[in-house]
């Protein structure tokens, strides 16, 4: 999936502009209760302003705190001007960026502002990949990393009619090894299904419904 596809388009986003006021930005942004801002000049996107960098600006500024909110801009401290999507990147390359970051813009190549991704947007669509909208039953279990393996799991699955909600797949440390968490509807022939798994090379480590 791309970013494209995930991110909040401009007419919905709450931005602010560069010549804001820091207590126009704070007001805003307790408003809509959000813990960042894209800031534009017009259309052109300038930077991310967000909470702790208002406070932290404040704290370590010489003047009064009302002084000081009333008289600095956004722009005076927006970070991240050179940080940004252009909305062809898969979404998981964001997960890294938005660990200790709230917000990232998406814009074109001439960075005209075009949306945003937020933190919460990438755990919604990892909550998806992992099936946790759904009912199931979990299986997480680890194969030896062959050619054909994962072909293997799916003739399985379909030999005992089983519907995967999701799959997800990691390598060991070793890299000889996979671990895989797979999801499924929950049937009477579980247990047949997890033997079978087992028969086959598939180790079960854990199996939980959810």
């Amino acid at each position: 999936m791309f970013i494209k596809s995930i991110m909040i388009p401009k007419h919905a986003c709450f931005v602010a502009q560069q010549d804001d006021t820091l207590d126009t930005v704070l007001e805003k942004l307790q408003e809509k209760d959000v813990d960042g801002l894209p800031i534009l000049n017009g259309d052109e996107y300038a930077g991310i302003i967000t909470r702790y960098g208002i406070y932290k600006s404040c704290f370590q500024s010489d003047l009064p705190k009302s002084e000081f909110m009333k008289q600095t801009k956004a722009a005076d401290i927006s970070t991240h001007q050179d940080q940004f999507l252009q909305g062809d990147e898969i979404f998981e390359k964001t997960l890294v960026d938005l660990k200790v970051f709230p917000i990232m813009a998406v814009v074109d190549e001439k960075k005209k502002f075009l949306g945003a991704v937020t933190r919460s947007d990438v755990v919604e669509q990892f909550t998806s990949a992992f099936g946790m909208h759904q009912p199931g039953v979990r299986i997480a279990f680890t194969s030896v990393e062959t050619e054909g393996r994962i072909a293997r799991l799916a003739e399985i699955a379909h030999q005992f009619h089983e519907h995967i909600i999701s799959l997800v797949t990691f390598d060991e440390t070793d890299k000889l090894v996979r671990r895989i968490v797979m999801k499924v509807e929950k049937k009477p022939n579980i247990e047949k299904f997890l033997s079978k798994l087992e028969a086959s090379g598939f180790r079960v480590l854990n199996v939980s419904e959810d």
